[in-house]
């Protein structure tokens, strides 16, 4: 099993292509219509051209119709292939204005390799970023190696909670309950008031909320959650590439501070995911 800590260095490298204040804009200048657009459509074109029923499955937390505002009209409106590009470009000036100069080309390497040790079954959001040509741009490969292990741990996430039985409705609201994400987390994920409602009541059955807070039988379920998902991905891990990525820590964290102390990524946000 890796560490916390290797994780939350591998989400807040990935995360910096949601926050670049020109994301909105490079992808508007491939066709598509605005920021949720190019989110949902980069996401997801490693895929191919996916439905937007097969997206919301992989991506979880959102409400259908959000993930219906972006798909199917995205793939008529630009190339699968070109929003790729500008993702990756996004992400890749995003890395460098907070690393600036700094040779990752070893670290882009040896999480490449770990990629590659990666057992995928069960893992199809991370299995399709896999599949991706890796770039010879270290900071390009770096960062797309970093995206297919945060989809990794994303998809063994997804598997417990639905698991645990929590929609992408409950998930987001035990998240809110607990503090993991900012209060508003229901309009960013497409929800309606509600669902929402109905989200906390169940979570209320559970014993886990008192009005909107969390009780501290509901954080100890929430942790339980992150346990558990930390075991689904030592699952895919074998000794070799375990040791790779207790490796990988001293060379992932450093950057992932950079990147938040150059303000890339903010916390907390509404991934869940903590500062690293």
């Amino acid at each position: 099993m890796t560490t916390r800590e290797f994780w939350r260095s591998i989400e807040a490298i990935h995360d910096v292509v949601y926050f670049a204040p020109y994301a909105k804009e490079r992808y508007e200048a491939i066709g598509l219509k605005g920021f949720w657009m190019g989110y949902v459509a980069s996401r997801s074109a490693a895929l191919g051209t996916p439905s937007p029923q097969v997206v919301t499955a992989l991506f979880h937390g959102f409400a259908p119709r959000m993930i219906e505002r972006a798909l199917p009209d995205a793939w008529a409106m630009a190339d699968s292939g070109e929003v790729l590009r500008v993702r990756a470009g996004i992400a890749r000036d995003r890395v460098v204005e907070a690393i600036g100069d700094q040779d990752v080309t070893r670290t882009a390497d040896a999480a490449q390799r770990l990629v590659e040790q990666l057992d995928l079954a069960g893992r199809p959001l991370a299995a399709a970023h896999a599949t991706l040509p890796v770039p010879d741009d270290p900071v390009e490969r770096l960062w797309q190696a970093v995206t297919v292990l945060r989809e990794y741990r994303g998809d063994c996430h997804v598997a417990v909670l639905t698991a645990a039985g929590l929609g992408g409705t409950a998930a987001n609201a035990l998240a809110e309950a607990t503090g993991l994400v900012p209060r508003g987390q229901r309009e960013m994920r497409g929800w309606t008031e509600e669902e929402w409602i109905a989200a906390y009541g169940r979570l209320q059955q559970f014993g886990w909320v008192e009005g909107s807070e969390a009780t501290e039988t509901g954080r100890a379920a929430r942790e339980r959650i992150e346990d558990a998902t930390d075991r689904s991905c030592g699952a895919g891990l074998d000794q070799e590439a375990t040791a790779r990525a207790y490796a990988l820590v001293t060379e992932l964290v450093p950057i992932a501070r950079a990147v938040e102390a150059s303000g890339a990524v903010s916390y907390p946000n509404p991934t869940g995911v903590p500062r690293p």
